[in-house]
Order: C-alpha cells, then sequence, then structure tokens
C-alpha cells in the first residue's frame, strides 16, 4: 500500500526528516530488532545515534540543544516512521525522555536545566518518568510516595512500577506527595540514579514491548536536593497534566501506526497466500474485511492530525486528545485482531511481524491514562 499524500499538515521539513528516519530504521534497526526483542533490550548506543540524527531533540527547546518545542508535525512525522519498526516497545524506550524531560525544561532551576537537559539531548543518559504506583494506577492524584522536608533535602519513601526506560535510566522525574491528599499535595523531583536510599529492581516481563526495559523503584529514606524540585512544592499535578496531552497523542499515533503496519503485513500476505485454489485477496469476505480495516486506521490517523494541529496552534484539546487516544486504540485492537485472523495459525507465530504487533497493541489502551480514564476526562469536559 503506497503511503497516503497529506496536504497542509506536512512541509519539505518534516518530510525530509521523515526520509531521515525511515532510512536509520531499515539500515540501523530493522536488521537486528528480532533478535532485540528477543533479548528483551537494545544497544545504549542507539540513543546517541538518535541523538546525532537530530531526532532527540525534536520537541525540546532549542535553547538546550533540542529542535523546537512548538512544531507538533515534526514529532508525528518521526514518530510515524520510527513505528515502522515493528518494535512499539523500542519506540517507549526511546521515547522516553518526552515524557521525562519537558516537566525538567518546563518548571525546573535554570541550573538543573543546564546540566540534564543537553546530557539528555544529545543521548549520553537516559531520562524515565516515574508516577505509576504498585496501589495507585492511574489515580495520579492519591499517590502515595512521600517526600518530606528535612533541612536541605527531601527524604523520599515509597515504591513506583511499570516505569518505562526504568533499568536503565540516569535520571528519574518522580512524582511524590509533599503536602495533603489529592492533587493539591503532589510534587515533581528529578532523582538521579547514584542517589543514597534510591534502588532499580529486576526488569518486568511484559506481554509485550519486550524491547522495553520496564522496573520497578524503590525509595528508602532517599534524601533528594532541594534544588532538585520542579516548579514549586504541591504544583506537580498541573506539570504531569500538561504532560498527557503529548503523551497521549504520542500513544495515538503508535496506534494507529500499530494498525497500519498489521493492515500492510495483510495487504502483501493475501496476494500470495492461495485457499480453495485462488488468493485470499480473491474472496469478498477477505476483501471487505481489509477494506474496513483500511478506513478505521484512516479515520484514526486524520483525526490524531486534526489533534495535532489544534496543539500546534496553541489551542486546548484535552477532549480531542482523549477522543483520538482511545479511538485509535479501539481501532488498533479491531487492525491487529484481524490481522492475525488474516495470517491464521502463521499470525500466531512468532516470526510474524502481526503476532508481535498484536501484543504490543495491548498496552496502548492502558498507558498514558487507561481507556476508563480518557473517557471520564472526556464526560467532565462534556459537563457530566
Amino acid at each position: 500500500m503506497t503511503d497516503p499524500v497529506y496536504v497542509d499538515y506536512f512541509t519539505d521539513t518534516h518530510r525530509q526528516v521523515r526520509d531521515a528516519m525511515r532510512r536509520f530504521v531499515d539500515q540501523a534497526i530493522k536488521p537486528y530488532i528480532s533478535e532485540w526483542e528477543e533479548a528483551g533490550t537494545f544497544p545504549r548506543q542507539l540513543y546517541r545515534q538518535m541523538a546525532e540524527l537530530g531526532m532527540l531533540g525534536i520537541g525540546h527547546p532549542q535553547s538546550l540543544g533540542g529542535a523546537g518545542e512548538d512544531d507538533v508535525f515534526l514529532k508525528v512525522a518521526a514518530s510515524e516512521e520510527l513505528m515502522r519498526s515493528g518494535s512499539g516497545g523500542l519506540v517507549a524506550s526511546l521515547g522516553s525522555l518526552d515524557i521525562g524531560l519537558p516537566p525538567v525544561w518546563r518548571v525546573g532551576s535554570d541550573a538543573l536545566k543546564q546540566r540534564v537537559v543537553p546530557e539528555v539531548l544529545s543521548g549520553e543518559k537516559i531520562i524515565a518518568l516515574a508516577i505509576t504506583e504498585p496501589s495507585g494506577g492511574s489515580d495520579v492524584a492519591n499517590l502515595t510516595t512521600r517526600a518530606v522536608r528535612d533541612g536541605d533535602h527531601y527524604v523520599v519513601n515509597g515504591a513506583k512500577t511499570f516505569i518505562t526506560s526504568g533499568t536503565r535510566a540516569d535520571y528519574y522525574t518522580v512524582a511524590v506527595r509533599t503536602g495533603d491528599v489529592g492533587f493539591g499535595g503532589v510534587s515533581l523531583l528529578l532523582i538521579e540514579r547514584d542517589t543514597p536510599g534510591f534502588s532499580v529492581g529486576q526488569p518486568l516481563k511484559k506481554m509485550g514491548w519486550w524491547a522495553s526495559d520496564t522496573a520497578e523503584l524503590f525509595f528508602q529514606d532517599c534524601r533528594v536536593p532541594v534544588g532538585n524540585l520542579l516548579g514549586f512544592e504541591n504544583s506537580g499535578f498541573m506539570t504531569i497534566m500538561a504532560n498527557f496531552q503529548s503523551e497521549r497523542l504520542s500513544l495515538a499515533v503508535m496506534s494507529y501506526m500499530t494498525a497500519q503496519m498489521a493492515l500492510d503485513e495483510c495487504l502483501a500476505y493475501v496476494k500470495t497466500r492461495v485457499t480453495f485454489g485462488k488468493p485470499l485477496s480473491k474472496h469478498q469476505v477477505i476483501r471487505h474485511k481489509l477494506a474496513e480495516m483500511a478506513t478505521r486506521v484512516d479515520v484514526a490517523r486524520q483525526y490524531s492530525y486534526r489533534c495535532a494541529a489544534m496543539m500546534a496552534a496553541g489551542k486546548t484539546a484535552i477532549t480531542e486528545v482523549s477522543m483520538a487516544k482511545n479511538f485509535a486504540t479501539d481501532v488498533a485492537d479491531y487492525v491487529t485482531h484481524e490481522a492475525v485472523q488474516i495470517f491464521g495459525g502463521m499470525g500466531y507465530m512468532r516470526e510474524s511481524l502481526v503476532e508481535r504487533l498484536y501484543r504490543d497493541n495491548r498496552i496502548l489502551s492502558i498507558g498514558g491514562g487507561t481507556h476508563e480514564i480518557m473517557n471520564e476526562i472526556i464526560a467532565k469536559q462534556l459537563g457530566l
């Protein structure tokens, strides 16, 4: 299937970035991705290679070594091509800076920005976002990891789980409770890997996203300098919410690209697989399945582009992005399921890309806020 042409959204610069990322994926990732998936990791040097290509800096301030934070479609173009690697886990880990780093350059001190941001954007250091807790899930307002002020330090106690890049990150943007219960008592701290009292558990074994290192984090009387506070004390919830809009758009992109790749695999397969004396592509039931799959993928992509355009124009798109994430993840659910069905037994084999896409897809309606949380946000925006 040829790539669709979308007018108005992408410029020549976007297309150049897309071409560069596609070449990088074809040469530096695709030949090795199956091996990395089975190993449950990928080489750390890939961060540096991405930085040298200029891809890590997309969405981050030029003053700190980035490519600029305002060009939403630059990020969309790069993300679509990186997803063609066929590994959602690799994309998630390479992209952990896009959720862990913005709070640092948005509300961190100048000293913290100058020290941390360039290191991460150059690929020398890795940063992760640590919000989810073992007992809390998506309930950010009621997190329990506690940070108590003690002179020039905060003493942190608690635990985090399901942290992408958690195993090998150097910096962690951690949500902690510094005040009373509820969203008004939440702060963000930048915690460095070698901080006494901080430890990382063994890599978590997951259904999908095998190439992504995911971990539990533990804080036991962990002493963090007060200078590592991001923003004002008890103001962390709003910074987290600002982060979520971009993260959820990224998850929508991952979802429709997961569906697109599954569709592409099917379009190639049905032309060569012969049943009952003719190619699968000549069976009406298969043709109609593919027509339905293609329709849903395109609608999910186009609506996500519309949300990106709103964000690029500086408009609040909380409702629309929540809708886009839910719709795109529903589309990915449907398309990956149908893809495995069309492939039959081969779709159940690890050597098949659709098998990996089917597994990787399952996390997309959970990460960044569950489908149910998105519906609650939408309902509140409707005045319910």
